[in-house]
């Protein structure tokens, strides 16, 4: 006789990205995910400064770097690697520069946050969207005076820290706590109001590539028409059910 095979649950990182190309030539934001041997799965979004299809290719690079380096060195050095990466330009005349948001997941950990410029880290506790970077602009600068608001939105777009000026001094690091799904999202997201975020976030949190879709694709145009190039890339956590290795097939 064969008796079912007994099952137990175990932890995993589900992930997803999604990218749109803004009204200019080339996407100039990047994205990567890596899964170690470790099962530590780290993934990174990387805004690109300018516009030119060198600096799209690089931003590219950059993701990989920060994603492949995070996860067996840790969240601060893969955003040094990637920061180190397009230190020297070498003889071109091109100097690539951006910003970038980097975690690392395990399941039932916190999530490593490590970043620098103006690309967020949301986290989702089934209930709340809270942002859980603080980014490196000048409106978020003035905003630790509480009376310097009106002066803080108009500020907003000012990167004050990038890639180029990154150090272990400059590059900031926060977690998102265990169980939470986290979106990683360029700053072409800011358009899009929290509370509306929220709901996406809601409707999509079981599936996370329906989630990336649905929150690039509600990026607006400004009224000029200009749009920015958008990016997300999902960690859910999930539950899978697999065989127990001690109660499997029992034969008689």
């Amino acid at each position: 006789m064969t008796e079912p095979t007994a099952m137990t649950t175990t932890a995993t990182i589900r992930t997803a990205v999604a990218t749109r190309r803004g009204s200019r030539a080339h996407n100039m934001d990047a994205a990567a995910t890596f899964r170690s041997s470790a099962g530590i799965v780290a993934a990174a979004v990387v805004d690109g400064i300018g516009n030119d299809a060198t600096g799209a290719e690089t931003m590219r690079e950059l993701a990989r770097i920060a994603v492949r380096i995070g996860a067996a060195k840790g969240a601060l050095a893969g955003v040094l690697a990637a920061a180190a990466y397009i230190d020297d330009p070498g003889i071109d005349d091109y100097q690539p520069d951006g910003v970038l948001v980097l975690a690392l997941a395990e399941p039932g950990e916190p999530t490593s946050l490590a970043w620098v410029g103006d690309s967020h880290a949301y986290g989702w506790d089934g209930t709340a969207l809270r942002r859980r970077t603080d980014p490196h602009t000048m409106g978020a600068f003035l905003r630790q005076n509480p009376e310097a608001e009106e002066l803080a939105v108009q500020h907003d777009n000012w990167v004050r820290l990038s890639l180029d000026s990154a150090t272990p001094t400059t590059v900031a690091l926060s977690e998102a706590p265990a169980g939470e799904l986290v979106l990683l999202v360029s700053d072409g997201l800011d358009d899009i109001p929290l509370p509306q975020l929220q709901i996406l976030t809601a409707q999509h949190q079981h599936d996370p590539q329906a989630l990336a879709d649905a929150v690039v694709a509600a990026v607006p145009h400004h009224d000029e028409g200009y749009r920015d190039d958008a990016t997300v890339v999902v960690l859910a956590p999930a539950a899978t059910a697999v065989p127990r290795p001690d109660e499997g097939q029992v034969m008689g």
